[in-house]
């Protein structure tokens, strides 16, 4: 009994599914259908299913003239077993990328978000374009619909990139997929690149325009990175304006991260007009008291001008979602476009050779009378033999075998066309058709040549209006401390020890942002690095503090401590470049707490002379003396310093103020992202002090000034002729045509305004007028190519031609002729001063001052705290 009960069990186990298996395979199911079904392209078309069915729907609907986009999501309902919204949003992204659909109505607006009128309202066709590369129900596959009612594509027989041109982005369940746009003419230009054997480049362009960085694009492959930025401009000193937009912004979308960047004190705006119509015009208003080129940096620093995107290619092959890039995308959709060309040539071959079959059967059959044969037949079969039997003689001249089907149609030829029959045109319409075979067999024995023309002819014909709006830059690296405004402000408490903003009662230090860090200087040597907090300890004593900056080669300390264990009086002077934050270092000569006497911050690397009081009570002949903080190198913050005295020292006071002992900062140009740098790119502007100015020529025939800031933008003011320190003896030669007169003028002028951030023109401002050649190197060569062919071209030493004018003077007129092109041979090289030192035999001392008399230093500090053989004064 008991075993039968048993057996009964495991019978009913044998059936049991677990409920884990279960699950499993259904999000396997699930998961798979939204991968394949739903998110992510295939390779083959480069559409979603709804996009594909979208498209086949309009496609039987298509007769020439709009439908009513209800009626077209109606009839796609037919294929896809989703809702109507679904469908209806889907075609108004389709008909808003302006590729496949033609739009009419209010399709809404990619640029401020606006949404499109309801679907009774907007009317939509194929275009001509994708008429032409998407549907041919010869080289179609299809099958059945999910109702098994109709049939619909597998996938439509695409002869171009779709996906690369319109790009794609979708979530899946386990993946994503995200394909940048790109651009229609550079697509084709790659795919006839690629059937040529040749190398090719492909990058992002998007219907917004902007700006994108791709240097680490990676071709669109899974971890690599774009940035893209809007294009910003700037209007005059209180105004900068948004013209274009970075890729997935809207203007609504802009306009909030810059209204949240402001109420959070990361930029200063006094209001933003928005005035986008067909083109993006969003004016940002500043403050008297922020910089344009600043606030330009601001925006892209901490607002939505600037976005990171990352690219994600993954696309469906061989029913499978695959990672890769948009070059092998390419390559894969230029392939298939080269099989369907095939296919196409194949189908049409035959179908000629069936017309040529056709046409020289229907002329043998009436030519030769062959129709009389059947007079005295009396059964079908009777006539399907004496006709096949009148043709014997000529099938040799015939494409193919005589079948049954082609007995059957000659018999249906009407008695109309048999008596009207031309034997003349007859023949000449064979003849076109054995032309166009023959063009068909050469095209197929010429595949590669016939693609190539084939994309050739799709940018003849669809590519006008479509040039690239994106440009391409490389983007420099935007430094957020830099550009942050300063939104709070810095208190200490020397006293107690604290710092922070939020000790309103303290003393108030400087105006500060809440992402800078503030570094802390206290009485017994040591020194800390903290961010920006509403309070924090310090230690007490604190002796100096302010905004610190990691990297800065000018900010110089100068100072005199007594150290903690020898008891002696040191001078050290140092930069702080690198630290870690929240880590206390000591500055005297071991880890012992010191006593700092003497302490300053100098910008620009100052060194003032100081007054040294010694204690009393002692035998030396010197009690007071000065020393010059001049005659000390900068070393780094671990140095010891140099020995200033072994007795004890009362105080130390400031006695004068001296200069800066860092020389000029040596201040390069990159032309790649029009901004200055220290880091040595670009080109040498030479080595700036305090004062200097930067001098830009601009092809417009206009000059401007502006300081050597870091953060100074020269793009979007025009093209840069030539950019280069500003020297007192700085002569401008510039060769310029007169609207006026049509007479070519030299001018050589030297630079009087001093104007900074304000461009002058130098030239006739009147319609015509343009600029021919400009330099500010001394001594300009230029050679003049005249447009007349018959003269010979000439060779002009300026400096000889004409003398140094005022900048306003139209100068010496040059010649009457038209003047093809200007170009400059050579210059002379300034001759550099020589320092009485280089002037000197090698090894002799020759001073600038009969005081100048090196003297002698002895190096009183222990080894392991001088390994470079650091010097100092023994009193």
């Amino acid at each position: 009994m008991a075993e039968s009960e048993a057996n009964q069990n495991d019978n009913a186990m044998e059936g049991t599914v677990p409920v884990s298996g279960m699950y499993e395979n259904w999000f396997l199911d699930y998961a798979s259908y939204v991968i394949l079904d739903r998110a992510v392209p295939y390779i083959e078309d480069g559409l979603k299913p709804v996009q594909r069915r979208i498209l086949h729907a309009m496609k039987e609907l298509d007769d020439g003239r709009y439908n009513k986009v209800a009626n077209i999501i109606g009839s796609t309902m037919q294929f896809h077993p989703h809702g109507d919204a679904a469908i209806g949003d889907a075609i108004v992204n389709l008909g808003q990328k302006d590729l496949l659909i033609d739009t009419q109505g209010n399709w809404g607006n990619t640029l401020t978000g606006d949404g499109a009128a309801a679907p009774r309202y907007i009317e939509a066709r194929l275009s001509k374009f994708a008429l032409e590369v998407a549907f041919n129900p010869k080289t179609t596959n299809w099958q059945l619909s999910y109702d098994g009612r109709k049939n619909e594509p597998v996938t439509l027989p695409m002869k171009f990139p779709l996906v690369l041109a319109q790009g794609v982005e979708g979530i899946a369940v386990g993946l994503s997929t995200k394909i940048m746009p790109h651009n229609f003419n550079e697509l084709c230009d790659a795919s006839i690149a690629y059937l040529k054997g040749r190398s090719f480049k492909l990058f992002p362009d998007f219907p917004a325009g902007g700006m994108v960085d791709v240097e680490n694009y990676n071709y669109g492959e899974r971890g690599g990175k774009i940035r893209v930025r809007a294009k910003i401009e700037e209007v005059d000193k209180k105004t900068v304006k948004i013209t274009e937009l970075p890729y997935g912004q809207t203007t609504t979308s802009l306009i909030d991260s810059i209204l949240k960047a402001n109420d959070k004190g990361k930029i200063k705006i006094k209001k933003i007009d928005d005035n986008t119509a067909r083109n993006v015009e969003i004016i940002v208003h500043l403050p008297s008291n922020i910089s344009p080129a600043i606030a330009i940096d601001a925006l892209y620093a901490f607002t939505n001008c600037e976005v990171s995107i990352s690219p994600n290619c993954c696309i469906i092959i061989e029913e499978k979602p695959v990672f890769t890039d948009v070059r092998t995308v390419l390559k894969i959709c230029t392939d298939q476009t080269k099989e369907l060309l095939r296919r196409e040539l194949e189908i049409r071959k035959g179908e000629l050779e069936d017309k040529l079959h056709m046409s020289s059967l229907e002329k043998i059959f009436i030519e030769n009378r062959i129709y009389r044969d059947i007079e005295e037949e009396e059964t079908w079969e009777g006539v399907i033999e004496a006709i096949d039997r009148g043709l014997e003689p000529f099938k040799p001249l015939l494409y193919r075998e005589v079948t049954r089907d082609d007995i059957i149609r000659l018999t249906e030829i009407k008695i109309k066309r048999i008596s009207k029959f031309d034997s003349f045109k007859a023949d000449e319409h064979i003849r076109s058709l054995e032309e166009e075979l023959k063009q068909v067999l050469h095209d197929l024995a010429h595949l590669i040549d016939y693609t190539i023309a084939y994309y050739e002819r799709l940018i003849k014909k669809y590519g006008q209006g479509r040039e690239r709006r994106t440009e391409i830059r490389t983007f420099e690296t935007i430094n957020a401390t830099q550009v942050a405004v300063n939104n709070a402000k810095l208190y200490v408490d020397r006293v107690g020890g604290f710092i922070g903003t939020g000790l309103k009662k303290a003393e108030f230090v400087c105006d500060c942002s809440d992402i800078d860090d503030v570094i802390a200087f206290r009485k017994d040597g040591s020194m800390k690095v903290v961010r920006v907090s509403d309070k924090e300890f310090i230690g007490k004593n604190i002796i100096h503090l302010d905004v610190w900056k990691r990297g800065d080669e000018r900010m110089t300390y100068n100072m005199v401590y007594t150290d903690g264990k020898d008891k002696r009086t040191y001078v050290k002077r140092f930069h702080v470049k690198s630290i870690t934050r929240d880590r206390q270092y000591f500055l005297t000569k071991g880890k012992v707490a010191g006593r700092v006497l003497y302490f300053t911050a100098n910008p620009h690397g100052e060194a003032e002379t100081v007054t040294v009081k010694m204690k009393p009570g002692n035998n030396l002949r010197r009690k007071v003396f000065d020393y010059d903080f001049a005659e000390l190198d900068i070393k780094g913050r671990a140095a010891g310093g140099n020995l200033l005295t072994k007795h004890p020292v009362n105080k130390v006071e400031f006695k004068s103020k001296g200069i800066s002992t860092l020389g000029g900062i040596d201040i390069w140009f990159d032309d790649n992202v029009k901004r200055l740098n220290t880091d040595g790119i670009g080109q040498l502007l030479g080595s700036f002090m305090a004062d200097d100015r930067v001098l830009v020529l601009y092809s417009d025939g206009s000059y401007e000034l502006t300081t050597y800031e870091l953060t100074n933008r020269y793009e979007g003011k025009g093209k840069i002729v030539e950019i280069t320190r500003l020297a007192e003896d700085t002569v401008v030669s510039a060769i310029h045509q007169d609207g006026d007169s049509g007479r070519v003028y030299v001018k050589r002028f030297q630079i009087e305004t001093s104007t900074a951030d304000k461009k002058y023109t130098y030239i006739n401002e009147s319609p015509g007028s343009k600029l021919l050649f400009v330099t500010a190197k001394p001594g300009p060569v230029a050679l003049i190519k005249f447009s007349r062919k018959t003269l010979e071209d000439e060779s002009i030493v300026l400096e000889e031609f004409i003398d140094v004018k005022g900048w306003r003077a139209i100068g010496n007129k040059l010649t009457d002729e038209r003047i093809r092109k200007v170009e400059m041979t050579s210059f002379r090289e300034p001759v550099p001063e020589v320092e009485p030192e280089v002037a000197a035999e090698e090894g002799e001392f020759v001073p600038k001052d009969p005081n100048d008399i090196p003297f002698e230093v002895v190096d009183t500090r222990e080894e392991e705290d001088n390994p470079k053989g650091e010097q100092g004064t023994l009193f």
